[in-house]
């Protein structure tokens, strides 16, 4: 508080005053003996000098040092207030505007172990607090502070010095500072009773067994019992150790009901259940493999379980063998670190043909899209739903907005092509001008909405199907009509040419359309050498019967000297990262589709002895796309899905914004750094 800014008021201020007016009549007393007697004038003169000098010395620089003891005499004018102030069981103290101490009661100097006289700044006390975070004149702010372990209110409230002395008879203040008051209160106790609460809330989870049909298949049937039992025992013994409730649903998924406490609890140990139920055998050559979900903080005990159902899906549609921790805030996986096995039976398949079979029907216009800059997978997997559709004899409409150098090559088999619409393949700007409320949209290859070919169409499209052969991650297309993410699968064109086998009606795909699916599922299998199953080969058989020709599709692939040379030169430039992982850069210029050649380059990398993931990573279109591969081993999807992205466990990218590639590669290293620390890889 500057004291140069209080004034004395009142008859105070003109006892003040007295010593300047005596001064003024001795001037007036000068003047007369000036007239009288010139010599006498003079001294009298010399004598008013040096009596305005030490008056005014004492009313200018005395003046703080006399308002201070009358301030103190002001505090002492109603001594029971100050008493019952000082003895107040409640911390109370006073900051400037600079946020130091100027008084504080002995309730407050007790709590923060300081003298009364101590003068430093709130900050040392309580470094959440700042210079810039104090309140205004009549403002009020309360903060959670810590001190000894303890936890307490901070209220502060700001109050103008005008407001203090308004009442005062002795004083007025013409400064603009003011004052902060402020009081602690102990929530130590209510913190602790709220933590108890929130520690015995409900969580729910779902538990299902990923491989359990395929499992049995490969037991006598005494031993399938077995089993099922000894399953079963490990599930309920784990979760009875948290004191948590299993019940079974059916053969393969239980209903799991603990407290949030015993989930932190799980969480720590990163849910050890996933690894010990590998080691049941009674002969079964497959290990069983469990997805697991919980649901938390939801408003209803409902929600939770809606929140642990959509966990579980997630971690379903993620490959498996994993769990997924559900909140209204956030999404956290364990595991995942095992290739998702494929399902020998088409069950499903089935189904979900019929299904996409009947939504078609009931609408007027299907729009299909894939995802940005599209690939031979995408566009392929959209002329087997086109396929499907025109067969209904619906319309259908395909949408690519950028056509890079891979699609550019399979668009020439449409374009053109009299048995082709004109409109088969449009913008994204074109579909939302001609889209109705009946209309359907089919997502294919891609099942994150932000890098769809035109997510404002999953807006306008009150029916969405999405068909998709990635993991899915923490932001996911909701509300479909129809998902149909498999992440064992090596495709989207594998899953759209089971979809057009079973839907019936008799439908015939010309070579073309063959040609494109088959091109598909040979790219993103790198030529059937990566995630390839019985039923991989069973769909290139069934588009190999209707004409798809793999001279032909290789011919399309083929490419120019640049793009070969340039995938070289990423190869030889790579750096081996502790080494076990390549890093590289592709450059953009001269470069139709520079990300598809940092893609290839990526898979090249991996044909270097003791390398187990790659990372190659492109400057294009003022974004940097990586483009990360594994072999078995490295789950290069949870890299990549940290940084943003997301994909397969062994195929995996993301793409950063407003950042350098010199960045990039520090980002990428470090969180290499972090999840091997964390034993992630």
């Amino acid at each position: 508080m500057n004291m140069n800014h209080i004034e004395p008021i009142g008859w105070l201020s003109g006892y003040f005053k007295i010593p300047l007016a005596l001064g003024a009549i001795l001037i007036l007393a000068d003047i007369l003996i000036l007239l009288i007697s010139p010599p006498s004038a003079l001294v009298l003169t010399t004598l008013l000098v040096v009596y305005f000098v030490i008056t005014g010395r004492v009313y200018f620089n005395h003046r703080a040092l006399l308002t201070r003891e009358l301030v103190k005499f002001a505090e002492g004018y109603s001594p029971m207030e100050g008493r019952v102030l000082q003895e107040m069981e409640i911390p109370f103290a006073i900051l400037d505007r600079d946020g130091r101490f100027v008084w504080m009661n002995e309730a407050f100097s007790g709590t923060v172990h300081k003298s009364r006289g101590y003068n430093k700044s709130i900050t040392t006390l309580f470094s959440p607090v700042r210079k810039e975070s104090l309140p205004a004149d009549g403002e009020e702010k309360r903060m959670d502070v810590e001190m000894d372990g303890e936890n307490y209110v901070l209220t502060m409230r700001g109050v103008s010095m005008k407001d203090i002395t308004r009442e005062n008879s002795f004083f007025n203040y013409t400064g603009e500072e003011g004052l902060v008051l402020i009081t602690l209160s102990d929530n130590t106790a209510v913190r602790l009773a709220l933590k108890e609460v929130d520690d015995q809330s409900l969580v729910v989870g779902y538990c299902y067994i990923d491989n359990y049909e395929e499992a049995m298949e490969t037991l006598e049937d005494v031993r399938k019992s077995l089993l099922a039992a000894l399953v079963d025992r490990k599930v309920s013994k784990y979760v009875a150790s948290y004191d948590g409730i299993c019940g079974k649903l059916e053969k393969d998924r239980y209903l799991i009901v603990i407290r949030k406490k015993a989930l932190r609890a799980m969480q720590e140990e990163h849910f050890p259940i996933t690894e010990d139920v590998k080691t049941v055998k009674v002969g079964n050559e497959m290990a069983i493999t469990i997805s697991v979900g919980f649901g938390l903080d939801g408003l209803t005990y409902s929600q939770n379980l809606e929140f642990a159902r959509n966990a579980v899906d997630i971690s379903l549609g993620r490959g498996g063998d994993q769990v997924t921790v559900k909140t209204p805030d956030d999404t956290v996986y364990y595991g995942g670190k095992t290739q998702q096995v494929e399902k020998s039976k088409k069950v499903r398949s089935r189904i979900m043909a019929q299904a996409l079979k009947e939504l078609i029907r009931s609408r007027d216009v299907v729009y299909i899209m894939g995802h940005r800059l599209g690939d031979p997978d995408s566009f392929g997997a959209a002329i087997g739903v086109y396929r499907i559709a025109k067969t209904l004899g619906h319309k259908a409409h395909i949408i690519i907005n950028e056509r890079t150098t891979s699609l550019s090559a399979i668009l020439t088999l449409f374009e053109g092509n009299p048995e082709y619409e004109q409109d088969l393949v449009i913008t994204g700007t074109e579909a939302m001008e001609t889209v109705t409320d009946n209309s359907m949209l089919v997502v294919v290859d891609v099942n994150k909405p932000g890098i769809t070919e035109c997510p404002d169409m999953l807006r306008l499209c009150k029916t969405v199907v999405v068909l998709d052969h990635h993991r899915k991650g923490t932001e996911y297309i909701e509300n479909t009509a129809l998902s149909y993410v498999e992440s064992y699968v090596s495709s989207a064109c594998e899953l759209v040419t089971e979809l057009i086998q079973y839907t019936g009606e008799g439908i015939k795909i010309t070579p073309e359309e063959a040609d494109a699916l088959y091109g598909g599922i040979v790219v993103d299998t790198d030529n059937f050498l990566k995630q390839t199953g019985v039923r991989t080969f069973e769909a290139s058989a069934y588009l190999k019967r209707n004409g798809a020709d793999g001279t032909r599709v290789r011919k399309l692939f083929r490419e120019n000297a640049r793009e070969y040379k340039a995938r070289a030169d990423v190869v030889s430039q790579a750096e081996i990262y502790r080494d076990q992982y390549a890093i590289s850069i592709c450059p953009a210029d001269g470069l139709a589709s520079p990300t598809v050649v940092g893609a290839q380059a990526a898979n090249e990398m991996l044909n270097i002895k003791g390398i187990r993931a790659s990372f190659v990573l492109t400057d294009y279109n003022n974004e940097i796309f990586i483009s990360a591969r594994s072999l078995d081993d490295v789950n290069v999807q949870r890299v990549m899905e940290r940084m943003g992205g997301g994909g397969h466990m062994t195929i995996a990218g993301c793409q950063l914004k407003d950042i350098t590639v010199v960045e990039a590669i520090g980002s990428l290293k470090r969180m290499i750094d972090t999840m091997i620390e964390e034993g992630e890889l």
